[in-house]
């Protein structure tokens, strides 16, 4: 199997790489990254191919695709303030990026891509936990760019590729930066403040390995022309995890309200019984890992 990690040297993408390479799942591993926020190159691991090009580049795809049997398609501007910021990066990226990688693989005969789409689709659902049957009502800029790539995923299911869609919960585990869990433990070693926008605030976290996990299964399981949640199927608050990782740190950070940013989903909790029943999913309970995280966070950053 001669396999195609788009966004491989991110966070979700290396760990994938990992394991694939760890299972003996891949005969070899390409990746396709333009180190936007990948940070993960690979250096002299054999049996992987780095391709440092960005996925709206067509020949660069094309490049990519050669050969390939099964293509993960993770590579994104995944950030929702981020995507808002330069609403231009997101979409050519989310969404015409996406078209590159879907004509390619099609022309070039891989056997099926796995899409890595988000929470974000739903926007704010009426109900929770939210099943894959919502309404896709995105309420920001990357949510509208991921159900965008997800329709063009349906487009050329129709014309013969095999297309499995997975729509990620909050994923979190060693290495991340940026998020939530990540920044709230910076300011807690700082003793900052932990800043909440909102005092509603509930956040599915799903921890990396589960993620990837469900990312291999889709790769064989007979699940092709499916949506799928991934999720941990619980909700945390903000104030939990703060609360937490107050304790972890030993931490004298106040924790403080802000005013809620219009552009975030105040609460989710993702529906896995689907996830369980198709793809044999067992993930962790929300924050069975965070322990695990704080203190690679503490190795690499000490106190």
């Amino acid at each position: 199997m001669r396999v195609l990690v788009t966004g491989g040297a991110g966070f979700i993408g290396s760990s994938l790489v990992r394991r694939l390479l760890q299972d003996d799942l891949a005969a070899t591993v390409r990746i396709l990254d333009n180190l936007h926020r990948g940070r993960e190159t690979f250096d002299g691991i054999s049996r992987v191919e780095c391709l440092w090009g960005d996925i709206r580049d067509r020949s660069t795809v094309r490049e990519a695709m050669n050969d390939i049997d099964l293509v993960y398609h993770l590579a994104a501007q995944s950030s929702v303030i981020g995507a808002s910021a330069d609403m231009d990066y997101s979409f050519t990226t989310n969404v015409a990026g996406t078209f590159e990688i879907l004509s390619a693989a099609r022309e070039c005969g891989v056997k099926r891509m796995i899409f890595a789409s988000s929470r974000e689709v739903y926007g704010s659902a009426d109900h929770l936990p939210v099943p894959e049957s919502a309404l896709v009502k995105p309420n920001n800029s990357y949510g509208a760019s991921k159900a965008a790539g997800e329709l063009y995923c349906r487009v050329f299911m129709g014309l013969g590729l095999e297309v499995v869609v997975l729509r990620l919960a909050n994923a979190y585990g060693p290495g991340d930066a940026g998020r939530v869990i990540p920044l709230f433990i910076e300011n807690a070693c700082k003793n900052l403040p932990l800043v909440i926008y909102g005092q509603k605030k509930i956040v599915d976290f799903v921890w990396i390995g589960d993620v990837v996990s469900a990312l291999v299964k889709a790769q064989s399981m007979p699940v092709a022309g499916q949506v799928i949640n991934i999720g941990s199927g619980e909700g945390t608050s903000l104030t939990t995890l703060a609360q937490q990782i107050r304790s972890l740190t030993n931490s004298s950070s106040a924790i403080q309200y802000a005013a809620p940013r219009t552009l975030e989903t105040d609460e989710y909790v993702a529906d896995i019984g689907l996830a369980r029943s198709i793809l044999d999913y067992h993930p962790s309970t929300g924050l069975a890992h965070l322990r695990e995280v704080t203190s690679d966070y503490l190795s690499r950053f000490p106190r």
